[in-house]
């Protein structure tokens, strides 16, 4: 697995790629998500970036022998691990868990990868109350 600079837009496009991929598959809602929400332009990259970092990703999870698809997840708990150590800023943090929460939720279903994916998240950057949203906050709308 290649790993980037911490916070860049690549460590966090990582992340993210692993959100689409956490459930063994990539549905058309979350497709569909990506560009509607400009995901790529949240992250400060291109589309052709975003999708670079995205392709890249896929490559190094399937070639990786020592990755096991844990319940659909294709990093084991210490690679998801080192993906989170490379995102360190709290803005950046809960931006990345709130796209990574929107996509989970896009098929309106949460598979075992996606959970753990998001539980990683949480307690490796320390978010557990960000995880708790008001019902007004128009993140949940968009989600839904």
């Amino acid at each position: 697995m290649r790993y980037h600079n911490v916070d860049s837009p690549q460590a966090a496009a990582q992340i993210v790629a692993l959100a689409l991929v956490a459930d063994g598959q990539i549905g058309q809602e979350e497709l569909t998500l990506l560009d509607s929400l400009n995901i790529h332009e949240q992250l400060q990259l291109s589309r052709d970036e975003m999708f670079d970092v995205m392709s890249e990703f896929c490559r190094d999870a399937l070639s990786n022998p020592h990755s096991a698809w844990l319940h659909d997840c294709p990093l084991d708990e210490r690679e998801v691990e080192q993906l989170m150590a490379r995102v360190c800023c709290p803005l950046l943090r809960q931006r990345v868990l709130d796209l990574c929460l929107q996509i989970v939720e896009a098929d309106g279903d949460v598979a075992p990868g996606e959970s753990l994916l998001l539980n990683a998240a949480v307690e490796h950057w320390g978010l557990q109350g960000h995880m708790l949203r008001p019902a007004n906050d128009p993140t949940v709308a968009q989600a839904a």
